[in-house]
């Protein structure tokens, strides 16, 4: 284990976060049976090119994403370097999620300005209404680089 993995977990620990149900796969795959009869045939190469590090491998050494700091940039270094074509770059996708602004925890829908999820997008993805009432528009590519900005969690994703 890294350390900024370790760092990352026992941050993750104290913030009562899980990992969800369903694990997030990285965005190349077809089939989720490979993960299971080919990952661990691997030496994690797919966690070692992602730029942004937010591949991390579950106790089975299958690749799941984790949004700590970052998102994903879908720059097909993950899938390239995927020897056992668990991850492909002709399968390339939006990754598997809904993302959502849960209107309880956001501080913009309690009218307070806050733009931080926003600014990171490169999308042009979440819309203000009147400066206040954000909601995630169609343009989402589900890269997960809001999530982590927003200071109350109000950004949910749920893995499909």
């Amino acid at each position: 284990m890294e350390r900024r993995e370790l760092f990352g977990s026992l941050a993750s620990s104290l913030k009562g976060e899980k990992k969800p149900e369903r694990l997030l796969r990285p965005p190349y795959f077809n089939d989720e049976s490979l993960f299971q009869s080919e990952c661990h045939k691997c030496e994690a190469k797919c966690g070692t090119v992602c730029e942004e590090d937010i591949i991390k491998f579950n106790k089975d050494e299958t690749p799941y994403i984790e949004f700590g700091l970052n998102g994903c940039t879908y720059c097909d270094k993950c899938a390239i370097a995927c020897e056992f074509e668990v991850l492909k770059v002709e399968n390339k996708k939006y990754l598997d999620i809904i993302v959502t602004i849960n209107k309880d925890k956001c501080v913009s829908w309690h009218h307070t300005m806050c733009f931080s999820c926003k600014d990171p997008c490169f999308d042009n993805a979440i819309d203000f209404a009147a400066m206040f009432m954000p909601k995630i528009n169609d343009k989402c590519t589900n890269c997960g680089f809001c999530i982590s900005r927003c200071p109350t969690e109000a950004i949910e994703i749920k893995v499909l």
